[in-house]
């Protein structure tokens, strides 16, 4: 592993733990020089997905994608970190449960949003915001009329 800092080539592991339901790694290291620590996270892959996008085009999954979506939704809303890493796992092993190596991204995009809607509401309707790409403000308040919101009538 090389240090992210000085870009050594030597570092060390100081700590080891499961993270996740035993699914993830974390391990705490140190750079060869001791000088820096930095955390790293080592998953299960079962294998290489593919994702199919809208338009046809195809481009290798990526996790790190998948998890900046889901936390731009949910910026600045009251769901912490351990929560939104266990979420963007559980979707990425519902995704590997389905043995798929090419994988729509409409299907990606519905977990999701069905994960979303029971997480944060408004982090719902911020995704489905740029998913569902809204031409015009009526569809949008189409969107969320449909939501079932506790207290409206």
């Amino acid at each position: 592993m090389i240090c992210p800092f000085c870009k050594e080539k030597e570092t060390s592991v100081i700590d080891s733990r499961p993270t996740e339901d035993g699914t993830v790694i974390r391990r705490r290291r140190e750079c060869g020089c001791g000088k820096q620590r930095f955390t790293t996270f080592e998953r299960v892959q079962l294998r290489e997905m593919v994702v199919v996008k809208k338009n046809g085009r195809k481009s290798p999954f990526d996790r790190e994608k998948l998890s900046k979506s889901i936390n731009i939704a949910l910026r600045k809303r009251p769901v912490d970190v351990d929560t939104i890493e266990k979420f963007v796992s559980r979707i990425y092993r519902n995704l590997e449960d389905l043995g798929q190596a090419e994988i729509s991204s409409t299907i990606i995009g519905k977990y999701v949003m069905e994960g979303l809607k029971e997480l944060d509401p408004v982090a719902y309707v911020r995704f489905a915001s740029v998913y569902t790409n809204f031409k015009e403000v009526k569809d949008f308040e189409q969107f969320v009329d449909q939501l079932n919101v506790p207290g409206k009538k």
